[in-house]
């Protein structure tokens, strides 16, 4: 508050007179800054990796004999993981690689 003040206005004893006034004010008493620190950051309330997003790349030139990535993402945290596989894999097969790497 006395910031605010000083910058347009100054007389002898302004600080005292800045802080008479504060004690009186009832405005200023009843809205006083907080002390404490703020909140943290708000915590999600939903369990990550319960919707899950699944897809595939395929059809890209063969290394290390794969030729597909498959992409398994989580809506909620938006976090991805990216599995190189082949083609053809069966459900077991992918069943598999979900279980290993996910």
């Amino acid at each position: 508050m006395v910031e605010l003040v000083t910058r347009n206005y100054w007389w002898l004893g302004v600080m005292r007179d800045i802080g008479r006034y504060v004690e009186r004010c009832d405005l200023c008493q009843r809205m006083k800054n907080r002390m404490e620190e703020v909140a943290g950051k708000l915590k999600l309330s939903e369990i990550p990796w319960m919707h899950l997003t699944v897809d595939f790349i395929i059809k890209l030139p063969v290394v290390a004999g794969k030729d597909a990535i498959l992409v398994v993402c989580d809506r909620l945290s938006k976090m991805a993981y990216f599995v190189a596989t082949m083609e053809g894999t069966s459900a077991e097969g992918l069943a598999r690689l979900y279980k290993d790497n996910i």
